[in-house]
């Protein structure tokens, strides 16, 4: 919404929450999210043509628009319960509009849903619709965070489904024309609805399928002395393949990639397709298997046992330039060796406590986990440091001085092939990196 109120000034634009602190934090200096970019354009836009509210009636019945913008987590309940998505919030936003609106209005879908959800939304506003029309549109999100306002300024494509009656290609075009203040019109592309919504899943499951099959070659390279990032430069040279979501490392996390495979699997079991199902489970269960053995290796290492061990983790956000924890790889590492009675000093840019708290518990640096403000300080006195996160500030640190402050042996493990194995090797480390020519993890 901030990127289209900044290329769109003719348009007004409000986003509305029912939580009273988002909405103060969204109005204030200090943003919810990170993301670099954005604040420059919120404060840039904010009071001229972006707004943010908690009357959510009174931005219904003003919108000729509205951007249906709700988490849609993986169902922890019932049935479909750690596949389904939760739809319950998107079902409320539908009635809200039902109940409030007052003349015709264009529904867009912007959250990932599954496919055919435009069918549920549609039901309960017709069956409300007392005169009024309105018309559903997918418009699902391909950016990624730490890099979302450049690929909203310069998308590699815009997706807009719709019905193909003439009231749903004249709501087409009507978004069309939003975008079209700054996409050029042949990346703009308009499908079916429901090949809109499954792109959106498709594209993530994709992404999230290289980024499994390089993790499994990763292993592979270890047992054979080859290196993954040579393997994939390899492979990434070939124009079919290309040289993109080749990185191995500890594993993907992130709010999208495994809730929309989960959601993709459950889709495929519901339409009766299990071996479909079988087949996009098992990126999830590679992504599994690369956490549990990176956590494994540190162990091993560490003659087998970490109990009362300081370990240094450099990183809990899933990747760099966001302070998103949400199935950060990282949980998972510090889970498992704090079930082995680690001591955890963790370090991060911008990822809050009370973030860690959420996934970790209550933080306790005597018997479980601490957030240090200062990665020497996290270091100091540490038996290992592990990379869990490839913020590009660690690869400027100054690794003799946390080498000197160590615990003897020093072992560091890099779960991002972000450093120079040999430089740290020289210093003095016992260095190891994923999927490296002798070098396990």
């Amino acid at each position: 919404m901030a990127m289209i109120a900044k290329q769109c000034p003719q348009h007004e634009i409000t986003v509305v929450d029912i939580n009273a602190e988002r909405i103060a934090a969204w109005n204030s200096d200090h943003l919810p999210i990170f993301e670099p970019g954005l604040a420059t354009v919120v404060q840039a836009q904010r009071g001229e043509n972006l707004f943010f509210s908690t009357d959510v009636d009174a931005a219904i019945v003003a919108a000729d628009m509205i951007f249906l913008s709700v988490n849609t987590p993986t169902k922890t309940y019932g049935l479909g319960a750690g596949r389904a998505a939760d739809l319950r919030y998107l079902e409320k936003c539908a009635r809200k509009i039902a109940e409030v609106a007052q003349s015709d209005k264009i529904v867009v879908e912007k959250s990932t849903l599954p496919v055919r959800t435009a069918a549920s939304v549609k039901r309960i506003l017709e069956a409300n619709a007392k005169g009024r029309n309105f018309q559903i549109l997918s418009n699902p999100e391909f950016l990624a965070e730490g890099t979302a306002m450049q690929d909203l300024a310069a998308p590699d494509r815009v997706l807009i489904g719709g019905d193909d009656s003439e009231a749903g290609q004249a709501a087409i075009e009507k978004l069309v024309e939003v975008y079209a203040n700054w996409v050029p019109r042949e990346r703009i592309i308009t499908t079916n609805l429901w090949s809109s919504e499954l792109s959106k899943l498709t594209a993530n499951a994709f992404l999230a399928q290289r980024i499994s099959s390089i993790n499994a070659i990763s292993a592979l390279c270890e047992e054979t002395g080859a290196d993954v990032d040579e393997v994939a430069h390899a492979i990434g040279t070939d124009s079919r393949i290309g040289p993109k979501f080749l990185k191995a490392s500890i594993g993907f996390g992130g709010s999208c990639f495994q809730k929309d495979i989960f959601n993709l699997v459950y889709l495929c079991e519901h339409f009766g397709l299990p071996e479909v199902a079988a087949y996009w489970n098992g990126v999830i269960e590679m992504n599994d298997y690369q956490k549990r053995r990176f956590a494994r290796r540190v162990l091993a290492t560490l003659f087998n046992t970490v109990s009362d061990k300081k370990i240094a983790v450099l990183g809990f956000a899933f990747k760099k330039d966001t302070n998103d924890t949400r199935e950060s790889a990282a949980i998972y590492v510090c889970r498992d060796l704090l079930e082995e009675k680690a001591q955890i000093a963790i370090y991060d840019p911008q990822v809050s406590a009370h973030q860690i708290e959420r996934e970790l518990g209550a933080q306790d640096p005597a018997t479980g986990w601490e957030l240090c403000s200062d990665v020497y300080a996290a270091t100091a006195g540490a038996h290992a440091v592990l990379i869990l996160t490839e913020w590009d500030q660690f690869k400027d640190l100054d690794y003799t001085r946390i080498y000197q402050g160590m615990q003897q042996p020093a072992f560091l493990f890099d779960g991002r092939n972000l450093l120079d194995l040999k430089a740290l090797r020289a210093i003095g480390f016992e260095a190891s990196g994923i999927g490296k020519a002798g070098e396990r993890i």
